[in-house]
């Protein structure tokens, strides 16, 4: 997207997957969702979408990046996704001074699942440095601010919390018995699906089915991993790998879906969360990090859902036997996550609060 500089001109710095259909993710949804609703509060936007390896570039990657920051002008307002940014630090440094760069927080990098010890360290070394040289932070829940404040040492009010919006959707057709459950997110270490998988074996004399919904190619050996689980446990009539979706595609099985299950072992703040309770559909999550401040109560206090321990098959099996065996829970959860429903905001709300961080 091209514009004329101006002093409401806004850099976006976003990875150049961000609308890649096979690799959808919260982050990229997030930044593309932005991009589209800060012109209604006032600000234009110049994207910049940078190819790599993303958080590990390759040397054309780094190149590319500080080229391309080079080019926009001095005074310059720069939102960098920090997938990208808190990679490099080293190609940031000679821009910190002439540009304002405020850098997005989907996850702090180092809590990527599965990391080795020297690589979640190198990975905190490099985000901290770029933290701490940028004018701003920004991050997608209240958990994340408080994680980085804490791990980095960040001053509090140079972190602005700006949470995502969610799209309006009609309710979700629910079936009394609850079987259909949905499970949304790439299909790796972190989010968890392994775990589900192994709950699932635990509880094959109920009746349910699952779709597991989300992109197969980030990590492989882990989608070889749950096809394997599935099929060890004879679940392939019963579990299914759907890859990818989107829009209408992505619609229709959240229409159609009683339970989103999320069983992360690490989620910042957990966008299918609000994309479940905007259509009705309770959640059944692990307890981890930024996912019970976005799942919520009603406001008679109620759960819209389950929350059970993190990384843990027992706790989450346990978790939907008294889904599927309690219909006063279903009832219960689905009336709170109604309510839940209601007090939803949208992406606007989130633009303004971008616009006023970056302010």
């Amino acid at each position: 997207m091209t514009a004329p500089v101006t002093a409401r001109t806004i850099y976006v710095v976003v990875p150049g997957d961000i609308d890649d259909p096979a690799r959808p993710s919260g982050g990229n949804a997030y930044d593309r969702r932005v991009c589209q609703a800060l012109p209604a509060v006032g600000r234009t936007v110049c994207e910049i979408a940078v190819d790599g390896r993303w958080p590990e570039p390759d040397a054309a990657a780094r190149g590319e990046l500080g080229r391309r920051l080079a080019a926009v002008p001095d005074g310059a307002d720069v939102l960098l996704d920090g997938l990208v940014a808190c990679s490099v630090p080293d190609v940031l440094a000679p821009h910190a001074r002439r540009l304002r760069l405020v850098v997005l927080v989907h996850l702090p990098l180092a809590d990527e699942t599965g990391l080795p010890p020297a690589v979640a360290a190198d990975r905190m070394a490099r985000e901290r440095i770029t933290l701490r040289a940028a004018a701003a932070v920004v991050a997608t829940s209240p958990w994340a601010a408080r994680r980085l404040v804490t791990v980095h040492g960040l001053p509090a009010d140079r972190v602005h919390v700006v949470p995502p919006g969610v799209e309006p959707a009609p309710l979700a057709d629910a079936e009394e018995a609850g079987t259909r459950l949905l499970c949304v997110g790439s299909i790796t270490p972190t989010k968890g699906q392994d775990v589900l998988v192994e709950a699932l074996a635990r509880i094959t004399d109920r009746d349910w089915g699952c779709l597991l919904v989300g992109p197969v190619t980030r990590a492989p050996a882990h989608v070889a991993f749950v096809c394997d689980l599935v099929q060890r446990y004879g679940l392939g009539d019963r579990v299914a790998l759907t890859g990818p979706l989107r829009g209408a595609a992505l619609d229709a099985v959240y229409a159609t879906a009683d339970l989103l299950v999320l069983p992360s072992r690490a989620e910042s703040y957990g966008m299918v969360v609000t994309e479940a309770l905007a259509r009705g559909v309770p959640v059944l999550a692990a307890a981890v990090d930024g996912v019970p401040e976005t799942l919520g109560r009603a406001p008679d206090g109620d759960l819209p859902g389950l929350l059970v321990p993190p990384a843990d098959a027992s706790a989450l099996a346990a978790g939907l036997r008294r889904w599927l065996d309690e219909p006063q829970l279903r009832r219960s959860a689905r009336a709170a996550a109604r309510q839940r429903r209601g007090a939803l905001t949208g992406w606007e709300v989130t633009a303004r609060c971008l616009a006023d961080a970056l302010a």
